[in-house]
């Protein structure tokens, strides 16, 4: 509930951001980058031996799981703030990703630990090989509330 409201901080401060030359960026919530880039170095060293294109097989609530759950869901906050955030201020911001290379790691990490064929979770089928349901064969009804 809070992400939403932080942008407006910075919005007060935009114009300042106005007179320099250089390309300009502006961090998102620095208590957030810096649980990220703690995260983007621990799951780094779990999956640095994986090449992207191969996928990591990560066993439900071992202490790999609760990183990359952790580190999916900094994520899904820090999505939430840029959602929140004016144009402007997505533009800083991203300029800041950029430098920072974090949406390159996070790209790099999901190629990782995405499995090859996604089963949709629910009934099976019978038969392995026949209607079998993938995330990337059935619809998805993604409601935010």
């Amino acid at each position: 509930r809070l992400m939403p409201e932080l942008p407006k901080f910075d919005d007060e401060d935009l114009k300042s951001y106005g007179d320099e030359e250089e390309e300009l960026a502006l961090s998102p919530p620095a208590a957030l980058m810096t649980i990220l880039a703690t995260q983007e170095l621990l799951l780094e060293n779990i999956l640095e031996c994986i090449p992207v294109g191969n996928f990591a097989v990560i066993e439900p609530l071992s202490d790999e799981f609760c990183l990359v759950l952790g580190y999916l869901l900094t994520w899904k906050l820090t999505l939430a703030f840029f959602k929140a955030a004016s144009s402007q201020l997505r533009v800083l911001y991203s300029q800041y990703l950029r430098r920072t290379k974090s949406l390159n790691k996070l790209l790099y990490h999901l190629f990782r630990l995405m499995p090859e064929n996604p089963v949709f979770p629910g009934p099976t089928s019978e038969v392995p090989n026949k209607d079998t349901k993938t995330f990337f064969t059935e619809e998805l009804h993604l409601d935010v509330k």
